[in-house]
């Protein structure tokens, strides 16, 4: 291989070189942003399960409270309709 050939695979080899480090960059920039939203998904995930549980608990004494009023109207239709 003479030097002129020598020089010219050298260079080919440095812009390669450089070529495949500007393209790990590009994908190493796309892979942390990737990480970055899938975290926040995260958060907001257990956001809302949180919330979730919470409106879960606040509504069982609701059910608790009318299934007792109807009970009671039920009691008090049945006392009226008994005969004196």
């Amino acid at each position: 291989m003479n030097p002129a050939e020598w020089t010219y695979t050298v260079t080919e080899l440095e812009r390669l070189r450089g070529s495949v480090e500007a393209g790990f960059t590009r994908v190493d920039g796309s892979l942390a942003l990737l990480v970055q939203r899938s975290d926040q998904i995260d958060r907001q995930l257990a956001d809302h399960e949180t919330r979730l549980d919470d409106l879960e608990r606040a509504r069982c004494p609701l059910t608790g409270i009318a299934t007792l009023t109807a009970l009671a109207g039920l009691a008090f239709s049945a006392w009226q309709l008994t005969p004196d």
